[in-house]
């Protein structure tokens, strides 16, 4: 406890003597032991410690010192006597027969995956060290561009804490970035007066049966809204430079959980009523709470309802569903001032906003859309019509 526990350098040299570094019995694996390449040196005479080198030319004074039960950076209560750091020379290819200096077989892992080959990298850490930035950084640039002319300092790590994007956020994360990158979106929206929807929702409730959620109501005028503008409820071709207009309504909607966000899909929605679609959303969303929703659940929707207005908040731009080409948001529903009947009265006023994929439609399409969904909210009996 307390004393020098082993001593990591990268290096042949690390050696006070200069010998070159031989594995000591029983073997010793080198700190990283990245594909083989790490060597064991044996310990200085007199200090306890065993010198881990990498197998290439960086100086001693690289070494790194831990002590047993302490943190990996903590100081060394002894110091090993080492030669004079030498100033870091400029990062150079590695060579072509020896071996290629990686940080972690993570680097190496990363650079096979993205068909990336380390002999023609050259690494902007010290003394010519390949980093984990310097690979990612390559997979996005053409290959003739691998080598850049200049490394460029990698960014100060930080002492933040560090969140792996995996699980549910990661799919959210690469799925809401393709949507930014591969679609062009826009973004629309309107205050309506939910005062005579709010009051139908409770008198069909008052008469008895199945409770009538808000949510079903909101989807069934989407249904309706999208039977009037079907380019809203389409998808765009790239490749084959087409629109597809799809038959049916699969109605997905973003459901906020302890897992992160999801967006499970009512099926055939267009065919519901207020029932079924208010049955069907406990179904989906009680799945959701326990993490039980299937791949059936969770795609082929082709417009999503978000209601962000459960968060408390009146108005949102929200990023479409890929490769869907519109969302409608419903912001809270509160008391506000409203001139109604030419009167100034306070009333149950909402915010919509319709963000559609300008490749599918204009802003006139969009707008028609947007506006009959608020006519809806406003006198539910325009919904009669298409009963």
């Amino acid at each position: 406890m307390g004393a020098p526990l082993l001593t990591v350098a990268v290096g042949a040299d690390a050696r006070p003597d200069g010998a070159a570094p031989a594995p000591p019995a029983g073997g010793t694996t080198g700190a990283d032991g990245a594909d083989g390449a790490d060597k064991a040196a044996p310990a200085a005479e007199g200090s306890g410690n065993v010198l881990v080198g990498y197998g290439t030319s960086a100086p001693a004074a690289r070494r790194r010192r831990v002590r047993a039960g302490a943190s990996p950076t903590a100081p060394a209560p002894t110091a090993v006597p080492a030669p004079a750091a030498a100033a870091p020379a400029a990062p150079q290819s590695p060579p072509a027969d020896g071996p290629v200096p990686v940080i972690s077989p993570l680097v190496r892992k990363l650079a096979r995956e993205r068909g990336i080959d380390l002999r023609t990298v050259r690494g902007s850490g010290p003394d010519g060290l390949i980093l984990r930035a310097d690979v990612e950084r390559l997979s996005a640039v053409p290959a003739e561009e691998a080598v850049p002319a200049a490394p460029v300092a990698p960014a100060a790590q930080g002492s933040g804490e560090r969140v792996p994007l995996r699980g549910v956020r990661g799919a959210v994360a690469d799925k809401l970035s393709r949507s930014r990158r591969e679609i062009p979106d826009a973004t629309c929206w309107v205050d309506a007066d939910a005062t005579e929807l709010m009051a139908a929702r409770a008198a069909m409730n008052a008469a008895g049966g199945t409770k009538i959620s808000l949510l079903a109501l909101l989807a069934r005028i989407c249904t309706a809204a999208l039977a009037r503008y079907p380019e809203l409820n389409s998808r765009v071709d790239m490749e084959a430079r087409e629109i597809v207009r799809l038959p049916e309504v699969h109605l997905g909607f973003a459901a906020q959980t302890e897992r992160g966000l999801v967006v499970p899909v009512v099926r055939d929605a267009h065919t519901r009523d207020a029932e079924s679609l208010t049955a069907e959303f406990a179904r989906l969303t009680e799945e959701a709470r326990k993490g039980a929703l299937t791949p059936a659940d969770l795609t082929g929707g082709t417009f999503t309802l978000n209601n962000y207005g459960v968060f408390g908040v009146d108005g949102s731009t929200p990023i479409i569903n890929h490769p869907e080409a519109a969302m409608l948001g419903v912001g809270r529903i509160v008391p506000k001032p409203w001139v109604h009947q030419g009167e100034l009265a306070v009333r149950q006023v909402v915010q919509l906003s319709l963000t559609f994929d300008h490749r599918i439609c204009d802003g006139g399409t969009a707008g028609g859309f947007l506006r009959y969904v608020a006519d809806c909210v406003e006198q539910p009996a325009v919904l009669l019509r298409t009963l």
